[in-house]
């Protein structure tokens, strides 16, 4: 049943106005409104939304929150930093990026941060 559904990531943020000139700006995200509940949705690719929240204290999540698939990682970098997104370089003994990249064995990935301190990241499928 689940498997047709629409989904919606949920990203708590500690400053809405913030937030939303992160994602209408830097990433260009078009955004579909507030809604009654107080959450701001943008939507993406084939019928997911992203659901931005107002919560006090944000997020502590150490992980990637969302993460969007491209055709072509570089200039989708290149795109986004001339926007004013920073991307984070990794240097770990599993994790290694070059020029914001790291090569996966089925993708390569890229991740920055929002303005509320969400990772994301885009990916690229190498098939």
């Amino acid at each position: 049943m689940l498997t047709t559904s629409p989904i919606t990531t949920m990203l708590p943020v500690v400053d809405l106005d913030r937030a939303r000139h992160f994602y209408e700006d830097k990433l260009g995200l078009k955004p579909q409104g507030l809604r009654p509940d107080g959450k701001f949705v943008y939507g993406c690719g084939s019928g997911a939304l992203i659901a931005l929240f107002p919560k006090e204290s944000g997020t502590k999540a150490d992980h990637t929150a969302l993460s969007f698939q491209v055709d072509n990682i570089e200039s989708e970098i290149q795109e986004l930093e001339q926007r004013g997104v920073v991307f984070e370089d990794y240097d770990f003994p599993e994790l290694q990026t070059v020029n914001h990249v790291c090569v996966l064995s089925s993708e390569k990935a890229a991740w920055f941060k929002d303005t509320e301190g969400n990772f994301l990241c885009i990916h690229e499928d190498l098939n």
